[in-house]
């Protein structure tokens, strides 16, 4: 007969045992993974996974250019919109630390960043991180993208019309979010890629993690990018452009595949030393709903992600059912692909990334996800879906 110490105990022991995540069967993903190399659109990819807080699987694929070498966990990639999560994880430690506060306007830092009547002086640093300054989404990209600067860019901005008041919708953006990289600098006094190089980049050991066109093609085994325009033909090599390289803070950093999983244990809490639990609660709590990101997740992946919510720099959405909690990004620029997403709570999760405009590596997450929840299994990939 049980005691009611012992079905405390008992009721505890189940908790703890639901909270770990169920094995991944490495044998099967890496068949599916060896497949997906294989299809046309594919040229190089690597894929980690990080399970109890420990990466049990780091593997590359393909190649990192057509007739080229073969990807490892050490080919560098561009991690393209990922560079937000950095960015955000950047200025949480720094308010950590006590140097700023996500309450300080972004006035206060004299940026080059001007919004709709005025909005910069009563916008936040939060509302900067979580893209909610209400301008029209990715405004003036297709100016950086013609080698505008972007400081001249964002003194531009102010003469767009209003889509909502500051603070009160998501309103995704490049060109305006890198003005955070200023903040740093002037509060640091050197600049944003260097801070996080010493904040990040190096106590993390994320080795081979870097800001700039040049560090990476300074890499020993670095990822050429790539495009596919018609079903039928092969993967075309994509010119390397300086564009979001200009915005570091948005989509400046290049990395491996195990600097991204060392990325991803940190903001599980795996490195306290680094980042403490009040600055991850901070980084990861949904500040505002994502209507359109919702959308796009009910069209493409039948409501397996939802309650889509942007936090600072990280989306957070609730996953499969009865819903656990996860935390992740995607990233985008010519020629290159990335992705990460992960349950804090069992300290485990998936990272990728792929030199072509694919979006078929998209599903790893899910099958990869799937297996730690111990979910049934689903060709998110897509890798069957013309055989019957």
């Amino acid at each position: 007969m049980f005691r009611p110490f012992s079905l405390i105990l008992l009721f505890f022991s189940f908790i703890l045992a639901s909270a770990h995540a169920a094995p991944v069967d490495h044998d099967v993903l890496d068949a599916r993974l060896k497949r997906l190399a294989d299809d046309t659109g594919i040229v190089g990819l690597a894929v980690a996974v990080i399970e109890d807080g420990e990466i049990t699987f780091a593997e590359g694929y393909g190649v990192t250019a057509l007739n080229g070498e073969a990807v490892t966990p050490d080919t560098v990639f561009r991690w393209a919109s990922l560079s937000k999560g950095v960015a955000s994880t950047a200025v949480g430690k720094m308010a950590s630390e006590g140097q700023l506060a996500l309450t300080d306007t972004i006035s206060k830092f004299k940026t080059s960043l001007r919004l709709p009547l005025g909005g910069e002086k009563v916008g936040t640093l939060e509302d900067l991180l979580a893209h909610k300054i209400g301008i029209v989404p990715n405004a003036y990209d297709t100016r950086l993208e013609d080698g505008r600067d972007p400081a001249e860019i964002r003194k531009s901005l102010g003469s767009l019309k209003r889509t909502c008041p500051v603070g009160e919708c998501h309103t995704y953006q490049n060109v305006a979010f890198d003005a955070i990289a200023e903040v740093v600098a002037a509060v640091r006094g050197v600049s944003f890629e260097e801070v996080v190089q010493l904040e990040l980049f190096q106590p993390l050991g994320m080795r081979d993690a870097s800001y700039g066109l040049e560090a990476l093609t300074g890499s020993l085994s670095w990822a050429e990018p790539y495009r596919k325009r018609r079903a039928d033909a092969r993967p075309v090599r994509r010119p390397l452009k300086r564009s979001y390289y200009r915005v570091p803070a948005a989509g400046g950093v290049n990395g491996s595949i195990l600097d991204l999983a060392r990325f991803a244990q940190a903001q599980m809490g795996l490195q306290p030393d680094v980042l403490d639990d009040a600055t991850l609660t901070e980084l990861h709590s949904p500040r505002i709903y994502t209507r359109r990101e919702q959308s796009s997740m009910s069209r493409r992946y039948g409501g397996h992600l939802r309650d889509a919510r942007y936090a600072l720099g990280w989306r957070v959405y609730k996953y499969g059912v009865p819903g656990y909690r996860v935390v992740g990004h995607r990233g985008a620029v010519d020629g290159y692909r990335s992705m990460i997403l992960f349950d804090p709570e069992r300290q485990s999760g998936v990272v990728a990334l792929w030199n072509s405009n694919s979006r078929m590596p998209v599903g790893v997450q899910f099958e990869v996800m799937d297996m730690i929840y111990d979910l049934p299994a689903k060709d998110w990939i897509g890798l069957d879906r013309d055989q019957g």
